[in-house]
Parts: structure tokens; C-alpha cells; sequence
């Protein structure tokens, strides 16, 4: 069964995750500078079997886009002359941050360990990829 794949695209990091081959556990990936995601994901596509990719949609809580939606938009539009073929879910990845922050330290990282935004980008691009399968499964 071929992959999911999560983007959580921002304008100095994109933070990556996957699936395993069953669609069940979402892992991240890898943290990668934006001005690299498009040649890193078309080395990961030529390598892996991946069925859609989910890219975060910034939102305020009001449900309105939020500042960064004309990014993430022209991020998806670049993405997709890219890879015409790939199946783009767009999902809403308000609080992915602020899980990711409270699963550092839930998982015992230190306050340094804890400033490191690439791996805070990677768990947001999990949470957002986790998220998604436990609710298709409902």
C-alpha cells in the first residue's frame, strides 16, 4: 500500500512526516530548509510509493485564513505543477505547534533540546498526518 505524506510548509522550514506502508502510524520524517522541499520531495517520490500528501492550512480560530495562508497557497500551487499526478488533501493545522511544543515536553527535552524549531516543524507535520488517519478510520 503506498504512503501519506504530511508537509508543514513554512518560509524557512518545512517540516516532513509519513506514513508506514499500512497507513497506520504516522512518523516524522525529516525538517528540510522551503527553498529545498520541492527537489527533496521529488528525490523522496522517485524513491518511495506515496498515494496523496496533506499540507497544512493555517487558520485563525475564527476559521478565517490566517497571515500565512498566501504562503502555504503559493507553496500548493508550486507543489502541484510540480506533481500534477499527486492527490493534495488540504487539512487544518491549527495548535499543530503548540501539541508539538507540549509532546517535547511530555517526552522529558530539555529547554534546549526544546528550542529546536526544525523538530518542533517535524512533530507538527506528524500531529497534522496522525490526526488525519485517526479520523478516516472513524
Amino acid at each position: 500500500m503506498p504512503r501519506i505524506l504530511a508537509i508543514d510548509y513554512g518560509q524557512k522550514r518545512t517540516g516532513i512526516a509519513v506514513t508506514d506502508e499500512l497507513q497506520i502510524i504516522a512518523s516524522g520524517l525529516t525538517t528540510v530548509p522551503s527553498q529545498t522541499a520541492i527537489a527533496f520531495l521529488k528525490d523522496y517520490f522517485s524513491k518511495e510509493n506515496v498515494a496523496a500528501v496533506l499540507i497544512g492550512e493555517p487558520k485563525q480560530m475564527n476559521g478565517q485564513p490566517s497571515e500565512s495562508a498566501s504562503i502555504i497557497k503559493g507553496f500548493v500551487t508550486h507543489f502541484t505543477n510540480h506533481f500534477p499526478d499527486m492527490k493534495v488533501i488540504r487539512v487544518d493545522e491549527r495548535f499543530t505547534s503548540k501539541m508539538a511544543f507540549q509532546t517535547m515536553i511530555d517526552s522529558g527535552l530539555n529547554k534546549k533540546q526544546r528550542q529546536n524549531k526544525a523538530l518542533i516543524d517535524e512533530i507538527s507535520a506528524t500531529i497534522m498526518l496522525q490526526d488525519y488517519l485517526t479520523r478516516k478510520m472513524i
